[in-house]
């Protein structure tokens, strides 16, 4: 891969964390400035969802994730030769319909902490949370709709059309816990679909806004998702074997909750004694005890599924970086991009 070889070093100025904190003060303003267009109510379960205050309104600083998809926007856009400040509210809509998800996604699996606090559903109820993450919904298309750049029309048509993939990979996700015949090509593509869709559309708006045209769009949208399905794989393997301490959820969180998670999904279709072990795990009809978490994570790991993860991960890395040299000219303006593939196979949380 020569200069896009993942080995690459990014001591100068390009690692990871710099370029995520560079999105994230490029970012917040205009996030801020559209989370505050809301009616108050929605506004106050959005704010404390984004870690910006307490549930009093009390400013505070818990953080509003990493700002990795912001940050695929503004990388694109300086990669296909653009201007990342032009992109700025596009960074902003596409964090708007994630943290839309995540409420929606904490509602449905009953998540009871997210970023190390209580959910926002468990603070304002259900009903609260859920009209809010709608309201955000709505929020990022009308930033989109609102701005005068020329790629806007293409972007709002690509973010609305990325909502429905995510809506029916989410749908996907939920049906699969009430099926035992769940396939490896049915996960996978349920993750592309619930992960890869947002970070490929992030990338593509990206190429939009720097005035690269569909094509170049198209490639780098399949590189976001190449990168989102390797996100996946490491999240689900999190999932299972990350640091409550870490990660600010409870230990084997997607096996307590019957996950059929990739590493799952692998090891269930392993036709390995440890594959009926958790099958039969997974068939209970009550919670899983500490002992049993422990015994399904070690069926996982000897059937498989860990390090076919592992790997996995590994290739979709691989596969993200040729669509990055086929999509860009100049390798030096896609070092953003690289730091930011290279992120997704170093998380621990």
């Amino acid at each position: 891969m020569g200069i896009f070889a993942p080995e690459r070093d990014h001591t100068d100025g390009h690692e990871a964390a710099d370029v995520l904190a560079r999105a994230r003060a490029t970012v917040d303003p205009a996030l801020h400035a559209a989370v505050d267009t809301l009616p108050d109510s929605m506004r106050r379960v959005a704010g404390y969802h984004l870690g910006w205050w307490e549930t009093d309104g009390t400013p505070c600083i818990a953080g509003s994730g990493k700002a990795i998809r912001p940050a695929l926007v503004l990388a694109a856009t300086q990669a296909a030769g653009g201007t990342p400040a032009t992109a700025v509210r596009a960074a902003a809509a596409v964090e708007l319909v994630h943290n839309f998800t995540l409420l929606h996604d904490d509602v449905i699996d009953r998540d009871r902490t997210r970023r190390h606090r209580p959910t926002a559903w468990r603070v304002f109820g259900t009903t609260e949370a859920i009209l809010a993450g709608d309201a955000m919904h709505s929020l990022a298309l009308r930033v989109l709709a609102e701005d005068g750049h020329p790629a806007a029309p293409a972007a709002v048509r690509r973010l609305a059309d990325c909502v429905v993939e995510l809506c029916a990979g989410q749908q996907a996700d939920c049906a699969f816990e009430q099926r035992s015949d769940v396939t490896l090509a049915e996960c996978l593509a349920m993750a592309e679909g619930k992960t890869g869709a947002l970070l490929g559309c992030a990338c593509a708006l990206g190429a939009l806004y720097a005035g690269a045209g569909e094509a170049t769009a198209d490639v780098l949208d399949a590189f976001g998702r190449e990168i989102g399905l390797a996100f996946q794989l490491i999240d689900d393997l999190i999932g299972i074997w990350g640091d409550p301490t870490v990660t600010g959820k409870p230990v084997g969180a997607d096996l307590a909750a019957r996950k059929k998670s990739l590493p799952v999904v692998y090891a269930l279709s392993s036709g390995t004694p440890a594959a009926a072990e958790l099958a039969a795990l997974y068939r209970l009809d009550r919670p899983l005890n500490a002992a049993e978490l422990q015994q399904a994570a070690a069926a996982v790991e000897r059937a498989g599924g860990r390090a076919w993860a592992q790997g996995e991960s590994c290739e979709r890395m691989a596969a993200a970086i040729a669509h990055l040299a086929d999509a860009v000219p100049d390798p030096a303006a896609a070092d953003d991009l690289l730091a930011l593939a290279e992120l997704v196979t170093r998380r621990s949380h």
